[in-house]
């Protein structure tokens, strides 16, 4: 029964995170995630959940989508995605831990500190490299857009709808890739389906707070979810 209720409040609160922000389901569900399933479990529960969220709010925030910077982080992405399927499968994922939590925390810092960085075609299609190379290896695609975006100080109506637009894409192919190469099984989708209701509520809640979020709450937001990513891989990566 803990369990279960562990489970639950993982699904509601990441989703309201998710909905709210355009990111943070897989950011937040994935290190409680992987105290109750295997790694690939853990994994391809966040892609499919996340993706039902991405497809559910898309439609209402279509417009603020910045369309130029989608295209580039999806064509980083693309290469991306390949690398991070290869890391899965032959890199020590406790080493690769422990090297995105130190620059998380690093470049955390920095954006506390007020360092800030101009938005370029390069470093957008490095930003989607990134992130693409962290959704299949790790199943977590955010912490790259995450810091990029609260960098170049990008509004926040546009981080959600860019953000959730990119996921549709890097979700898809990422639960994709992960099932042709590292199998699945009925356990994702049955968890899956279970956790349906869960982000449904998750999308309600989600929807209402993002109206009371203002820019300066959403930046703190932001500092406290790459600060609680930057710890958990640290500790996990080290212990």
């Amino acid at each position: 029964m803990d369990v279960v209720i562990l489970f639950m409040g993982i699904i509601v609160a990441a989703s309201i995170l998710q909905t709210s922000t355009g990111f943070g389901f897989s950011i937040m569900a994935t290190p409680f995630l992987l105290l109750l399933f295997e790694p690939r479990e853990a994994i391809q529960i966040n892609l499919v959940l996340s993706l039902i969220i991405s497809l559910a709010l898309i439609r209402k925030i279509r417009r603020d989508i910045d369309v130029l910077i989608l295209k580039r982080l999806i064509k980083g992405s693309a290469f991306g995605l390949v690398v991070g399927i290869g890391i899965f499968l032959k890199v020590n994922t406790v080493q690769l831990k422990l090297a995105v939590s130190i620059v998380i925390l690093l470049l955390t810092f920095l954006l506390m500190l007020s360092f800030r960085m101009k938005q370029t075609r390069r470093r957008d299609v490095f930003t989607g490299g990134i992130s693409g190379a962290l959704t299949t290896s790790i199943g977590m695609p955010g912490p790259p857009l995450l810091l990029y975006f609260a960098g170049t100080e990008t509004e926040k109506e546009k981080i959600r709808a860019t953000t959730l637009a990119f996921y549709l894409f890097i979700y898809s192919a990422s639960l994709v890739m992960q099932m042709i190469v590292a199998g699945t099984d009925r356990t994702v989708w049955i968890s899956s389906g279970i956790a349906l209701p869960l982000v449904i509520i998750g999308l309600f809640l989600g929807q209402k707070l993002f109206k009371w979020v203002s820019p300066a709450k959403f930046k703190v937001i932001t500092y406290i979810i790459l600060l609680f990513t930057g710890c958990y891989l640290l500790v996990e990566s080290t212990f």
